[in-house]
């Protein structure tokens, strides 16, 4: 499948993610300033274990794809976690939580769903249905973000530097999706199913929206 047919794999994915997409609940209740103070406890702490496990998952993918364009991709990805772990201690500081804090938070299982199935496709996929995977879902998971940052400062009272974690996830990376697209087409070329690949980003973003449901889940 050439570049251009890529590029139509990631335009039907999206559509039938979209398709697929609910209301988000939890950031709804933030705009409204109803989500109260201990569920962002919550989110920083889930956050946490994500974002730790999120980095291993990428640098694995960039050990087991090195090569060109993928290798790239990947380790950037796993430098970026990096860089968002070091934002969240700033939003976790906001809330009185150190990082002993964070370590001792008791996840929520299905608010882990995302990351354990993310680490299963770094462990067993192929480089091109992880970038589909990401390509596709990262525009919601971008606009979640920059609504987040925008309730924590209009509605609690955030600073700029307590919300740069979100800020960090509402645009996606310089090149981003040029280089994965190109990590897909280079699957897709050596084989790689392209329904197998949609499927993947299909259930990453159920992960996802499991995430996000948890963080809301029995609030009125």
């Amino acid at each position: 499948m050439t570049d251009h047919g890529a590029a139509e794999l990631v335009a039907r994915t999206r559509r039938e993610i979209a398709a697929s997409t609910t209301a988000n609940r939890f950031v709804s209740m933030l705009e409204t300033g109803e989500m109260p103070q201990d569920r962002l406890v919550w989110l920083a702490g889930e956050e946490y274990r994500i974002v730790s496990s999120d980095r291993r998952s990428f640098a694995l993918l960039a050990a087991r794809f090195p090569d060109s364009p993928s290798g790239g991709l990947f380790l950037g990805l796993a430098q970026g976690e990096g860089q968002a772990l070091t934002l969240l201690g700033d939003f976790a500081a906001a809330l009185g939580q150190s990082e002993k804090n964070l370590m001792a938070y008791e996840p929520k299982p299905l608010a882990q769903a995302y990351p354990a199935y993310l680490a299963q496709r770094a462990a067993f996929g192929t480089a091109g249905e992880v970038a589909l995977a990401m390509l596709a879902n990262l525009e919601e998971w971008g606009a979640y973000c920059a609504r987040t940052a925008q309730a924590l400062r209009t509605r609690y009272g955030f600073s700029d530097r307590a919300v740069g974690f979100f800020e960090f996830f509402a645009e996606s990376p310089p090149g981003f999706e040029e280089q994965a697209l190109d990590v897909i087409a280079s699957g897709l070329a050596s084989g790689d199913d392209p329904v197998e690949a949609a499927r993947a980003a299909r259930l990453l973003h159920a992960y996802e929206t499991a995430f996000w449901d948890v963080l809301a889940d029995g609030l009125p």
